[in-house]
């Protein structure tokens, strides 16, 4: 069996899994929160925003390796 690719791949493949998570968890306990109280939504909207943009930046900080050659 021959597997064609590069192990770069496989790397970008596994770094997604963590913000993938952690982006689930953020909304998890952002839903969790405004169920809990309705009148804190404005105060936990933008920590949520602000919580996903860092945990997709990890991804496309990953994607942006798998395109440096020799990384």
């Amino acid at each position: 069996m021959i597997v064609d690719g590069n192990l770069s791949l496989v790397g970008y493949g596994l770094a997604t899994i963590g913000p993938a998570i952690a982006v689930g968890l953020i909304f998890a306990a952002y839903i969790n929160g405004v169920a809990r109280q309705p009148e804190a939504r404005n105060l936990l909207q933008p920590i949520a925003i602000l919580g996903f943009a860092l945990a997709e930046a990890l991804a496309i900080f990953a994607l942006v390796l798998y395109f440096v050659p020799g990384a």
